[in-house]
């Protein structure tokens, strides 16, 4: 039987016990606002931490969004944000409103200043805050636009929902990042590492159409807040925007920066530099990742954030090889949106 001592003791022991739960979690928690790089996770052992609590039981946090809404407004295609997102927002208990800028919606003009006597009936400055009224945390996907390489490195319509809606914002790729993939690449690296500092190479590689440098530079963003081997290689005029490369090496001879590579992550992108600013400067198809390639490397994972172009950046034995964890890496496109959605519902 148990004495009014040893009640107190277990009382007094189970509250230690809530106390230090809880005081856990605090320190894991981040006061995040908003979502656009990779300064905004904070620390990235906490951040992993969680996302791989989070691939452990997806619903753990259920009830956290409940009666919480996600608006999610596309301005371009999407396959794995606009389901991983969704799904990660289902993950939470949140209800999803989805919207197409392109389809269903009135026509948006962005820029200030003009007569808008044209297809545009209304301005972004009006819809945002109307966006605003009907949730609670909103994710906008909008894609460079090469026309003027200010406007987007200035991210003008993103930032724009930060200064205008009044709810938390996250990218779903922007002009210059997209850190929803590259928290997922970095998720998938720190599972498949068989080393502590691996070493992670980045190439360029050929496409048919000039693409933005939102990945490539979210990447090398990630990738130099980690203590990883990082290196970048490309054709010369390639050059991404320095504040991405960072402290990486920068490599113009592929197979020397291919040699002894334990993840090679493959990505095309056009040109930033000076007036080739979104032009496709070459498709030397000797920079498609294929078997010789690969040999050079160390057993190497081979990585890309899809849609991928086969035969121009990578062949098919090497993206159906056993090496290739480019679906994996997919899934966890739902543990980094999780992750954040739930650090944007904390901060509410």
């Amino acid at each position: 039987m148990q004495t009014e001592s040893s009640c107190k003791f277990i009382c007094n022991s189970h509250l230690i016990f809530i106390f230090a739960v809880h005081i856990d979690t605090l320190k894991r928690t981040v006061n995040m606002k908003n979502f656009t790089c990779v300064q905004d996770i904070g620390n990235l052992k906490s951040a992993l931490d969680e996302a791989f609590e989070i691939k452990k039981d997806r619903f753990k946090y259920v009830e956290l969004g409940r009666n919480k809404t996600l608006m999610m407004i596309f301005f371009n295609s999407s396959l794995r944000t606009r389901l991983s997102t969704q799904k990660a927002a289902l993950n939470l208990g949140m209800n999803v409103i989805v919207l197409d800028i392109n389809q269903g919606a009135w026509k948006l003009e962005t820029e200030r200043g003009v007569i808008m006597d044209g297809d545009k009936p209304e301005h972004l400055l009006e819809a945002i805050p109307v966006m605003g009224c009907y949730c609670d945390v909103i994710g906008v996907r909008s894609f460079a636009r090469f026309e003027n390489k200010e406007y987007d490195y200035n991210e003008v319509i993103l930032n724009q929902f930060i200064q205008y809606s009044g709810r938390p914002v996250f990218s779903m790729e922007a002009a210059t990042r997209h850190p929803l993939q590259s928290f997922a690449d970095l998720i998938t690296i720190e599972e498949y590492k068989k080393t502590a500092r691996p070493k992670v190479v980045m190439t360029w590689a050929p496409h048919p159409r000039p693409l933005p440098q939102a990945v490539p530079n979210s990447f090398a963003e990630w990738m130099n807040a980690t203590d990883y081997d990082f290196v970048i290689t490309h054709p010369e005029g390639y050059e991404l925007d320095p504040k991405f490369v960072g402290n990486a090496r920068v490599e113009y001879d592929q197979m020397k920066a291919l040699e002894g590579a334990d993840f090679v992550y493959a990505k095309s992108w056009a040109a930033y530099t000076g007036d080739n600013y979104g032009q496709v400067l070459s498709k030397d198809r000797a920079w498609t990742v294929d078997k010789q390639q690969m040999a050079v490397t160390n057993n190497a994972y081979f990585m890309h954030c899809l849609p991928v172009r086969r035969n121009m950046i990578v062949s098919d034995d090497v993206i159906e090889s056993p090496q290739s964890i480019v679906i994996p890496e997919a899934a966890n496109r739902e543990i980094s949106a999780t992750v954040v959605l739930k650090r944007l519902i904390e901060g509410l």
